[in-house]
């Protein structure tokens, strides 16, 4: 976080730090836990996962929205590694690209563009979950893509099908996890987050605010958002 900003974050939201590169990678260096298992980057991974068991999953919570105050941040990278680092210790996970203005989360898993995802489930309407489940190398690792966007993200994801997919998702998987765009580009996030009941705030070291990463945290609140910490990238 940047050293020159206001006020720290409340107690519940003090950082985890996670040494991590930029969104702007390529798919084997996307997926760190796979392609370094022994560097410091997958041991900082695996030490949020550890956390995310710890403080998520053992009270029974199923979803969980990735956010990050601005673009650049690694909120993609962090939801494609835990999501990856969950999956690895058999735990049944679904990873959701609920950013449907500047996707990636397809590509880090090498499925291609003309894979139905998220936006045609939610905007067709005869497109069934089992069309946009993708798996990937890990057993228990699927992944939804953000498909192809052909009306309003803001319409898709305010939707009363979106949030009946987050539903049917919670009961199917042991945790969905949910990547998003950035909170200050747009409101997709928030619909997101409060669907999911619970968010994971990202921030970026020299790049990040603190200031701006409070006040996404206060305005997911006021959505009756829990917010269940935050992660500082690039520590």
């Amino acid at each position: 976080m940047d050293a020159m900003t206001s006020e720290p974050l409340p107690e519940g939201d003090r950082p985890s730090a996670m040494p991590t590169t930029p969104d702007t990678v390529g798919v084997l260096e996307y997926q760190l836990v796979l392609s370094d298992p022994t560097g410091i980057e997958a041991e900082a991974i695996r030490a949020l996962r550890t956390r995310i068991m710890a403080q998520h999953l053992r009270e029974g919570r199923r979803a969980l929205a990735i956010c990050a105050a601005s673009t650049g941040v690694g909120c993609s990278f962090t939801a494609v590694n835990l999501a990856t680092a969950l999956a690895q210790i058999g735990i049944k996970t679904a990873l959701v690209d609920a950013n449907l203005r500047d996707s990636s989360i397809g590509a880090a898993f090498g499925i291609a563009s003309d894979k139905l995802g998220l936006a045609d489930y939610l905007g067709k309407g005869d497109v069934d979950l089992a069309s946009i489940l993708h798996p990937t190398s890990l057993d228990q690792l699927f992944i939804i893509p953000a498909g192809h966007v052909e009306h309003s993200p803001q319409e898709l994801l305010s939707s009363e099908q979106f949030h009946d997919l987050a539903t049917q998702l919670q009961r199917e998987f042991d945790i969905t996890i949910f990547d998003t765009t950035a909170a200050n580009t747009c409101a997709d996030a928030q619909r997101v987050a409060q669907v999911a009941g619970y968010a994971l705030i990202v921030g970026r070291k020299d790049a990040s605010y603190m200031r701006d990463v409070t006040t996404l945290s206060r305005t997911l609140r006021a959505d009756r958002t829990n917010v269940i910490g935050c992660v500082l990238n690039g520590y």
